[in-house]
């Protein structure tokens, strides 16, 4: 399967690979059995009954459920032993599923898919469920989708120590299996003078890439493979890595190197919007995105971020979001709503904009209005009237001391 940094357990492995009926989980610490439970399953096998076949080339889609909100991880094995991380990984590193959902990766619209790759054999993938993200740096960095260890054994070490410290309801496992087919070396040339094939040789930085020519897998560097001469289409591809590819020209009998120097991927960044009070609109660059709490995964850059709610007035920040890394913001909305408070030296009657409020109790009025210029009246039986323009500003409070003179 193409490399996501996926990942397994060599117990679990040879267990599974021979039928064995067990709980996955029960291999790594063998926690009673909780509310949490995950299901994972491959597009051609929902019923999981391991006898699903894909070709090298194919594309390949996971399916994962869970009864309770947790954090998915998703490991896989190849047959030849590598361990790679599937969920999450550096296009989709939204592994935290709902109670009840069932979510496939890749996930509809998404820019990036799934292929086998080879080698043949029996492939395992392993969902790991927990109610709080793994941290541990036994394994490597998971939220980036970045796994350190290498070896079945190794990682079984480091999987273990990193649900060790959860309580045992708290996490669970789950595992499916299917069979890769079709060649993983180029096909012996048939009996004919050397001057009809040459030899390539294909080398990278970083090691360990998938090597294929005019689409057919070869192998990984560092690789030499006799092919048949003439013009081919060389693409080289791992992870984390933008595909290299060439067209070479392969003469009979010769030797050609390709040396490919692969080229990070873009990573995306995350950027998580809350708000007090919650529920306000958020809108990314002028376009609307949902409703706070929010979490985008977005493209390295600079962007206007702009806040509203009825009642409050409107929020604005320029925020930066960089790679594989999450921004946050926490913005406290500040009410449109003006508080006046009106102080009289007898009982008088408060007008704004030449509606009534009401009297003044103890000599003091007070209440909540619109912000902006207003037109303050207070009158009072034999007393000259109070008429002013004030500002009341929004979510500040206004004092007005008013005081009545009588008329004689």
């Amino acid at each position: 399967m193409k490399r996501w940094l996926l990942a397994a357990l060599l117990p679990l492995l040879a267990l599974a690979l021979a039928g064995a009926k067990v709980s996955p989980q029960g291999i790594v610490i063998n926690p009673e059995p909780g509310d949490l439970k995950v299901r994972v399953w491959v597009d051609k096998d929902p019923g999981k009954t391991g006898k699903a076949r894909y070709r090298i080339g194919e594309r390949i889609y996971i399916f994962v459920s869970v009864t309770r909100d947790a954090y998915v991880y998703l490991f896989d094995v190849k047959p030849n032993g590598e361990i790679n991380l599937f969920l999450p990984n550096p296009y989709d590193r939204d592994n935290h599923l709902r109670a009840g959902e069932t979510r496939r990766f890749p996930p509809p619209g998404a820019r990036y898919a799934f292929t086998v790759d080879g080698p043949p054999g029996e492939e395992l993938v392993l969902a790991i469920a927990t109610r709080r993200p793994l941290t541990s740096r036994e394994i490597g960095n998971l939220e980036r989708g970045e796994v350190r260890v290498r070896g079945l054994k190794t990682l079984a070490r480091a999987l273990s120590i990193a649900v060790d410290p959860l309580p045992n309801r708290d996490w669970a496992s789950d595992w499916a299996r299917f069979t890769v087919v079709g060649r993983t070396t180029a096909p012996a040339p048939p009996p004919a003078p050397s001057q009809q094939v040459a030899t390539l040789e294909v080398r990278s930085n970083p090691s360990n890439a998938s090597v294929y020519l005019d689409g057919d897998y070869l192998g990984h560097t560092p690789l030499v493979a006799t092919v048949e001469a003439g013009r081919h289409h060389l693409t080289v591809k791992k992870a984390g890595y933008q595909p290299y590819e060439v067209n070479v020209r392969l003469n009979p009998g010769e030797r050609v190197q390709v040396y490919a120097r692969l080229v990070p991927a873009v990573q995306r960044g995350r950027l998580s919007v809350r708000s007090e009070p919650a529920g306000a609109q958020v809108y990314l660059n002028g376009s609307y995105r949902g409703k706070t709490p929010l979490v985008l995964d977005l493209e390295p850059g600079v962007y206007d971020l702009r806040l509203t709610l009825p009642g409050y007035a409107e929020y604005r920040e320029r925020v930066r979001v960089n790679a594989g890394e999450t921004t946050y913001v926490y913005a406290r909305l500040a009410s449109e709503k003006a508080r006046l408070e009106v102080r009289t030296n007898v009982r008088a009657r408060v007008f704004l904009d030449g509606y009534e409020l009401g009297w003044t109790k103890n000599g003091r009025f007070v209440t909540t209005v619109q912000g902006g210029r207003r037109w303050l009246v207070v009158l009072a039986p034999g007393y000259a009237p109070y008429v002013n323009q004030i500002t009341l500003r929004p979510g500040a409070t206004a004092v007005v001391e008013v005081y009545l003179r009588r008329i004689h």
